[in-house]
């Protein structure tokens, strides 16, 4: 019963299977074998556009090199206050970009309420030295709460972004969860709604190792290949990444893995309505499942063999709990078997 994470969860069988046949023979590295060239076509396809793809081996290093790719001097990046960039990656957006920061944007629901970006951003005005300079947005979908922007939300994220000529960034460690649960194309999550770069996760959804920065107008990555290989993300052997993709992407394996994974949630989710012993804490959308519990009870779970973390309240949620409560997040993957949401179901009565 590990809800965890679905980093905890291993790989897919076909992607396994895939990397032990490209471990046979000899072919180019850094990027320039005729898979790696392959695997960048199948992005402009996915994309319906010429895209810039390049693969690096963790979410944290995608989303650092993307804001480092647009980085000015003084430079300012917005993001939701409980972003996993700001919150779980250590600094390393600020590493990366030499010194750049993260300024945190309040919104309900884990989204940026876009009323407070545009008040966030007016308090660095242009030419005034000593604030520094607006340099990107970033939005995560799905969020840091297991809720998704809506399209009209992206688009009104991006419309400001715009009026400041600022990149928008989407941190899609989990981009494919998002995208069967709003019925979407990559395009259509994207570009079409004003999203410059998207860290296009997989490791969370199958994959060993693979993560690809994926900028839509190809200029705005002109000096990535010197950032990447400058911040040791240029991966020798990157036929390894271009052929858990190969799998990963081949007959849409992606979005079914997904797919289960967001069902596998929507059951977890139903049972705890079910619950006379715990609540929702809001309506998950994609495949994490946020619930309030007893602190003793959710110890008592645990002594059953179930693996969840407790989480913070966000911000937004004053008064979520009562002090013998805790919040406790539930994640699902494509390795999440039916009769271990039905146990915890069980055990949580």
């Amino acid at each position: 019963m590990n809800f965890a994470s679905d980093n905890w969860a291993g790989a897919h069988p076909a992607i396994s299977q895939r990397l032990m046949e490209a471990a046979a023979g000899f072919s180019a590295p850094y990027g320039e074998s005729t898979l790696d060239r392959k695997i960048e076509q199948r992005f402009n396809e996915l994309f319906e556009r010429e895209v810039a793809v390049y693969f690096v081996s963790t979410g944290t290093a995608a989303n650092s090199l993307a804001l480092a790719a647009v980085n000015r001097p003084g430079g300012v990046s917005f993001c939701h206050r409980e972003a996993h960039m700001l919150e779980d990656e250590c600094g390393a957006p600020e590493f990366f970009t030499h010194g750049a920061r993260l300024a945190p944007v309040d919104g309900d629901n884990g989204k940026i309420d876009p009323r407070n970006l545009k008040a966030e951003i007016q308090r660095f005005p242009p030419n005034f030295v000593h604030v520094g300079q607006p340099m990107a947005i970033s939005i995560t979908q799905a969020t840091e709460i297991g809720t998704l922007y809506q399209p009209d939300e992206i688009t009104a994220v991006a419309e400001i972004a715009q009026t400041y000529n600022l990149p928008l960034h989407m941190d899609g460690a989990r981009f494919a969860n998002a995208l069967v649960a709003l019925n979407l194309t990559p395009a259509e999550m994207s570009w079409k709604l004003g999203v410059d770069i998207v860290s296009f996760g997989a490791t969370k959804n199958g994959c060993w190792c693979a993560e690809a920065l994926v900028f839509m107008n190809p200029e705005l990555a002109k000096d990535l290949p010197f950032i990447r290989k400058r911040a040791a993300q240029l991966v020798s052997k990157s036929r390894f990444i271009a052929c858990q993709f190969d799998a990963y992407l081949h007959d849409d394996l992606w979005l079914d893995l997904a797919r289960y994974a967001n069902t596998m949630a929507e059951r977890l989710q139903n049972g705890i309505v079910a619950s006379k012993r715990a609540r929702l804490a809001w309506q998950p959308e994609a495949n994490e499942v946020f619930c309030v519990l007893d602190k003793t009870h959710a110890d008592q779970l645990r002594e059953k063999g179930a693996v969840f973390y407790p989480w913070n309240p966000p911000r937004a949620k004053p008064g979520l709990l009562e002090q013998h409560q805790v919040l406790v997040r539930l994640v699902t993957s494509f390795a999440t078997e039916t009769d271990q949401v039905d146990r915890f179901l069980e055990f949580l009565g």
